[in-house]
């Protein structure tokens, strides 16, 4: 359990996420995948890196029942600071990451998809952000780069999903494919870019983020102070009590 990178005579980093049994991360979790990722993208020997997944979705977010047995605000301090990180790690690794999806991109999984280079999916995944329900919210910054805006708006508002097939028509998906076909075809996205002059294509990623119209970094941030202010309310606390209760019923 945890995270694992295997790198490749392709230069194919391929940083694993295996968190059983949904993969919601714990806060050591996120931090964890923060570190690979940086690690990955710090070699000279790799020229791209694959982000995925085992089990029976790519990721569901942040480890709720961790936040509510936590005394305090502790774990959601450490949960917002280590989504921070993670996303960021994607965003700054110096080499372009492919995220592989499959099953369920939720929460922060929409961070990290958000915030790669290049999506794959499988047939069998879709994308969501159900933070209202979970007393949260975030990562809207990270959806409005998969969605245009309206869509965005009205994913965020009703918690709706939308499926790999849905986002490759809006062209955020490069390509959809059998489950059983995603990992061979991320890492042929990923090795067609490790071929590339090393030098250059970490020059083309850093130049790709210097020209982003939105700070991604400083969007999210934004976007978690109100997640604060549901926390000080009690709402957070409310809607997360009830999420926990409905699983153990």
């Amino acid at each position: 359990m945890g995270v694992s990178t295997t790198t490749h005579e392709s230069g194919v980093a391929e940083v694993v996420v295996a968190a059983p049994p949904v993969n919601a991360l714990t806060v050591a979790g996120w931090f964890e995948l923060a570190d690979a990722l940086l690690a990955a993208g710090r070699d000279p020997d790799v020229g791209a890196v694959v982000l995925r997944a085992e089990g029976r979705g790519f990721n569901a977010g942040v480890d709720i029942k961790e936040m509510q047995r936590t005394g305090g605000h502790t774990a959601l301090v450490g949960a917002n600071r280590g989504c921070y990180a993670a996303f960021a790690a994607v965003y700054d690794c110096e080499v372009p990451v492919v995220a592989a999806v499959h099953g369920y991109c939720l929460g922060g999984g929409i961070g990290l998809a958000g915030n790669a280079d290049v999506v794959v999916a499988s047939e069998d995944a879709y994308f969501g952000l159900p933070e209202i329900d979970r007393g949260a919210l975030g990562a809207a910054t990270h959806l409005a780069r998969l969605v245009p805006q309206h869509l965005m708006r009205a994913m965020v508002y009703t918690c709706r999903n939308v499926t790999a097939g849905e986002l490759h028509r809006h062209g955020s998906v490069l390509e959809v494919v059998p489950p059983g076909e995603l990992r061979a075809k991320a890492m042929e996205v990923a090795g067609d870019i490790a071929a590339k002059d090393r030098y250059v294509i970490r020059r083309a990623k850093e130049s790709l983020n210097g020209i982003d119209p939105v700070d991604v970094k400083r969007s999210y941030r934004f976007e978690q102070g109100f997640t604060f202010e549901l926390n000080l309310v009690g709402a957070g606390d409310r809607a997360r009590d009830a999420f926990v209760a409905k699983g153990a019923r």
